[in-house]
């Protein structure tokens, strides 16, 4: 047997750094952070940091995370029939590039006592007392943050998630939008559900971005592009630059979140908002959660972090595929657009819902449902 440690981390995203960072936390002596890449490494992502982030840092004992980049104090988000809120957050977001970010937590796991190594993980073998890894890393307890195509989701049977409940986004980046800087997310009518983004970043580049839910047909690079082009008409697509795609495995369709000594955390768990793509929050919580239940029990770390996870998202996860379930009617998501507009409440639930772990209120659904009347009336002469 080669080497062997408390806890094995496979994925050094914000997943997983939050999940070493809490297992050394937790108590854990022996923590190895594996990734493929060697980091400052970029990351195909709209690069949005909100709060609800921000806050497992804090837990975490991370500060400086978004030093350097201007916070974002208004979200604009169009309708797919074009209506409009704009209202300023509860609490600023930022933007930081992901090869910023990724490395800032990276070096913090680091600082904490967790060692990194570049390492591409191929074979899995789960056993009574350990998990190793590739024959050569034995770990009490593993925790897959490995992303949409994660090897340790595949290693628990768990196959990817399945159209409808799977999205396509195309990310690069483009001079900044003019007027002052604010995060902008554009639905989409047609393709729906579907939709754009410009996020400014402070150094007069914003990230944008365009993805929809794949529903069993081929998307091809020109049809992205046309799309956010469509939807960003202030954006030249020819100064677009940096263009990735990536998958983006939505919270509607999730995998049992671990089995025996091994965990899965963010993307690997399909822990992507189905309403703004948002999966940096889910992440870092899903990975702080993993990496306490790995360090803590590491043969009932799936039981004791499948229980902390309901505990702490459960309720969140069920309205957010309430939620996802409504919002099939595109007539729905204006009359939130609208209802937001009227009332700063609800913009809020929306905004909670969207970009963190909120809840669907009554407030909400009645304001939506007076929306739809509204809409659905002949009108007076």
């Amino acid at each position: 047997m080669g080497e062997e440690w408390d806890v094995i981390v496979v994925g050094a995203g914000p997943a997983g750094s939050a999940a070493a960072l809490s297992a050394r936390r937790a108590g854990a002596a022996r923590v190895l952070l594996l990734d493929r890449y060697d980091f400052p490494r970029d990351k195909a992502c709209g690069d949005g940091i909100a709060a609800h982030a921000l806050e497992v840092l804090a837990e975490l004992g991370v500060t400086g995370a978004v030093d350097g980049y201007a916070p974002l104090p208004v979200l604009r988000l169009v309708g797919p029939g074009g209506g409009t809120v704009a209202r300023e957050l509860p609490r600023p977001a930022y933007t930081v590039p992901r090869a910023v970010f990724d490395a800032r937590l990276v070096a913090a796991a680091v600082a904490a006592g967790v060692e990194l190594r570049r390492h591409a993980v191929r074979r899995v073998d789960l056993r009574a007392d350990r998990v190793v890894l590739d024959g050569e890393l034995a770990g009490r307890a593993v925790v897959g943050a490995d992303g949409a195509g994660s090897v340790l989701r595949r290693a628990l049977g768990h196959p990817v998630n399945p159209d409808r409940h799977l999205a396509l986004a195309i990310r690069g980046y483009a001079p900044a939008l003019p007027g002052p800087p604010e995060q902008l997310i554009v639905t989409s009518a047609p393709r729906w559900p579907a939709y754009a983004w410009s996020f400014p970043i402070g150094d007069g580049r914003a990230n944008v971005g365009y993805g929809e839910v794949l529903r069993g047909e081929p998307l091809t690079r020109t049809h992205l592009l046309d799309r956010l082009a469509a939807l960003l008409p202030g954006t030249d697509p020819a100064t677009v630059t940096e263009l990735r795609a990536h998958h983006l495995p939505l919270s509607t369709h999730r995998p049992a979140p671990g089995r025996g000594r091994v965990v899965l955390a963010g993307d690997a768990l399909s822990l992507i908002n189905p309403f703004t793509g948002e999966g940096i929050f889910y992440a870092l919580r899903s990975g702080a959660l993993a990496g306490a239940a790995a360090a803590g029990s590491p043969a009932q770390a799936a039981r004791r972090y499948a229980d902390a996870l309901r505990g702490r998202l459960g309720t969140h996860l069920r309205h957010s595929s309430v939620a996802a379930w409504l919002a099939r009617r595109r007539q729905v998501v204006d009359a939130a657009v609208g209802a937001a507009r009227r009332d700063g409440r609800v913009y809020r639930t929306v905004v909670e819902l969207g970009l963190g772990d909120g809840r669907l209120d009554a407030r909400t659904l009645a304001m939506i449902g007076i929306g739809l009347t509204n809409r659905d009336q002949p009108p007076r002469h």
